[in-house]
């Protein structure tokens, strides 16, 4: 953790002796974002060479940043890198909550707001009707805003509920999966005049299947808003730059991240397990793809490895579930896995937030003890806005069969990591490389070892408490509205 800011301001009258009384302020400068005083009194009882014997805090609260989202749970991208901003925050002082449709954070700094969740029936109805035709009914349009409303006024009463100074869109301004929940942001930061940080992940733009709609005019208003008392954020440079291009407004692009500064724990006995858990021997080759059962995750790369590699002993481990846009991929490459003679193990049903027990008795597992397990990762994927997976695997030390896409070439690989790279397709180039990999213990630890180091420099947690405090400390974004709210200076002020 950054050191503290330090500085003291003497009392009124100079030259206290030892038994005189006295006060002074102590002020502190958190690293990111407040500044609390303290006052020092100087006893007349204190005994020689004493000069405090009292240390009052004065009552400043802690900043107060709301995360708001479809989805907080889970170990999907976004939620995951809401946990790691939620870890820096924290240990910064400030205090952080969530507004969202579901989630498995804290009851009492969540509040759960079903609507919001882009697989409550009635937005995934919406969403069904924008997206694919060019022809929108006016009832679509009706019920587009008659969802805004209460969204609207329910997240407003929980950002008086939790008295927050800053709220964080994440992704729910990005990827157009709940319009009303965009349309209902929008609407609320213009007209109760909260500072906002829109944390931007997926773009529509970036995916094929919401080019052809018929709500033009609602993306273009909140997907992302183009407003200027939003501070917009960015995960990689290309999405920056069409961004700007797009809106006409400059971002930042922080990068995810992981905690490079505290390297994960050896493997337990309870790690180990996990081996047994899911059916493999001691003799097979664990290749893991941690990623969701989506068509970009480029699945079908993997297979093909595993056919490749040694299919009676090689094992494909796919971690997250099947269903979060529909099960049709699932379904073809279970097929080419059949056609190939490659089985696919899916466990997302043993992997949990924390260890645990399921409801049949088998242990559950967390993600760091996957990985703690994998001979090797497997990225194959054909788009990522920038690559947790691969962050993770660099973390817990995986070697990794990576495919180079646009924004691996652009922002990752220019940084010097040594990983097992294609280009779209895999040569016999690439399988022979896995192989030594696999097979030569001294070349595979040189490997991991020079990627954390790379990892560390580049995508450590410092890289966000650097951007944010600069984006904080800078006149003319979020901490703007934080500072009016606190001095009573903005339209509307937050009951206490």
């Amino acid at each position: 953790m950054p050191l503290l800011n330090l500085s003291i301001t003497p009392p009124a009258s100079a030259g206290i002796d030892d038994g005189a009384l006295g006060t002074c302020k102590l002020t502190v400068q958190l690293p990111l974002f407040d500044v609390i005083t303290w006052t020092l009194t100087k006893s007349s009882h204190s005994s020689p060479g004493v000069s405090m014997t009292r240390l009052e805090p004065e009552q400043v609260e802690n900043p107060r940043v709301g995360f708001i989202s479809t989805r907080i749970a889970g170990t999907d991208g976004v939620s995951l890198e809401i946990g790691k901003w939620e870890q820096i925050f924290e240990r910064n002082g400030v205090e952080c909550f969530f507004i969202t449709g579901e989630s498995d954070r804290p009851a009492k700094r969540t509040a759960l707001i079903e609507s919001l969740h882009f697989n409550y029936a009635p937005i995934k109805k919406i969403t069904d009707q924008a997206f694919g035709s060019e022809l929108r009914t006016s009832e679509l349009t009706q019920h587009i805003v008659e969802y805004a409303k209460p969204m609207k006024h329910a997240i407003i009463e929980a950002i008086d509920r939790f008295r927050l100074d800053a709220i964080i869109a994440e992704n729910c301004l990005t990827i157009p999966m709940n319009l009303p929940l965009g349309v209902a942001l929008v609407q609320l930061i213009q007209e109760i005049g909260i500072g906002c940080l829109a944390h931007h992940h997926d773009f529509y733009w970036e995916r094929d299947r919401f080019l052809v709609n018929c709500v033009n005019d609602i993306i273009n208003y909140a997907f992302p808003p183009p407003l200027p008392q939003i501070q917009h954020v960015v995960i990689n440079s290309l999405a920056g730059e069409e961004f700007s291009r797009r809106t006409g407004l400059s971002c930042r692009i922080i990068p995810n991240v992981m905690d490079f500064a505290s390297p994960p724990a050896p493997p337990d006995d309870y790690a180990r397990s996990f081996r047994h858990q899911i059916g493999l021997a001691d003799e097979d080759i664990l290749i893991l793809q941690p990623t969701r059962v989506v068509e970009r995750k480029g699945i079908e790369h993997s297979i093909e490895l595993i056919r490749r590699l040694d299919p009676e002993h090689a094992k494909l481990i796919i971690t997250h579930a099947i269903g979060d846009e529909g099960d049709e991929y699932a379904k073809y490459i279970q097929e080419f896995a059949d056609l190939l003679g490659v089985r696919m193990h899916f466990v997302d049903a043993w992997i949990a937030e924390s260890r645990g027990t399921a409801a049949d008795g088998s242990r559950l597992y967390t993600l760091d003890d996957v990985y703690s397990q994998a001979d090797l990762v497997a990225y194959p994927s054909e788009y990522e806005g920038f690559g947790n997976a691969f962050l993770e695997a660099v973390y817990h030390k995986c070697p990794v069969l990576c495919n180079r896409y646009a924004i691996y070439r652009t922002d990752i690989e220019p940084c010097g990591f040594n990983t097992i790279l294609f280009d779209g397709f895999l040569r016999e180039e690439t399988i022979d490389h896995v192989r030594k990999t696999l097979s030569d213990e001294s070349y595979r630890q040189e490997m991991v070892e020079h990627n954390y180091q790379v990892a560390s420099r580049f995508f450590g947690y410092h890289v966000v408490e650097d951007e944010v405090r600069s984006l904080f400390t800078r006149p003319q974004n979020v901490y703007r509205w934080l500072a009016r709210t606190r001095h009573g200076t903005n339209s509307r002020q937050i009951e206490p």
